[in-house]
């Protein structure tokens, strides 16, 4: 396979299906999470399909294996590290808007380059319902800055200080919203920790910049 999933696939609890041996499937999705540590390209579809360990389907069980005929054709694939590279800290988030097929939850996706290195990435559903694009972008920039904190923090140890890292979105309500909430008041209803994003940005910690989509 070219791809590690379909982007037309909508998985769901698909009750009318059967159900597989779900000790095999969680073997594979184990499997699977071991290799996300050096594959970042099946990150979201593997996470994705670790959302149905409980009572795997048929259709799950071929979504998985889709995975699996990937890596067998991209073995060759590999992250690459120079020698010499820079320092530069970006981090870049982003959020679909209620993509999850059962309970219409957003997920957020961070990535995190050092120089031209990629150094950490993570996929993950959204702990709450988001009732706008907007939302769901902030609070997947918010994770973002939590991983620019954390990275400016390890560097130390090494000596290197930076300056405000750029969290890159491609929302301009999120960037807006994290540097001025008092136009916004359909926001009011994000819960408090979200809005550690903002705070930072205003100790100048981080700073927000707009990429294209």
């Amino acid at each position: 396979m070219k791809t590690p999933i379909s982007s037309d696939i909508k998985l769901t609890k698909d009750e009318e299906c059967e159900s597989v041996d779900s000790t095999k499937y969680r073997g594979m999705i184990g499997s699977l999470l071991y290799l996300t540590t050096s594959r970042p390209d099946i990150m979201f579809s593997v996470c994705l399909c670790a959302r149905f360990q409980e009572a795997p389907k048929t259709s799950h069980l071929e979504a998985v294996k889709r995975i699996f005929r990937y890596i067998k054709g991209t073995t060759h694939l590999g992250l690459w590290y120079p020698k010499g590279t820079d320092i530069e800290t970006v981090v870049y988030a982003d959020s679909d808007h209620a993509g999850d097929y059962v309970d219409q939850k957003s997920t957020s996706g961070i990535c995190t380059f050092v120089g031209c290195c990629l150094t950490s990435w993570f996929s993950k559903k959204q702990t709450a319902l988001a009732i706008s694009t907007t939302e769901a972008e902030y609070v997947s920039a918010e994770k973002a800055c939590q991983q620019a904190l954390w990275m400016k923090q390890a560097l130390i140890d090494y000596d290197v200080r930076l300056d405000d890292v750029p969290i890159m979105c491609d929302n301009k309500g999120a960037i807006d919203l994290s540097k001025n909430p008092v136009q916004h008041s359909r926001t009011k209803h994000i819960e408090i920790r979200h809005h550690f994003l903002r705070d930072n940005v205003q100790k100048g910690q981080i700073h927000r910049e707009k990429v294209p989509s």
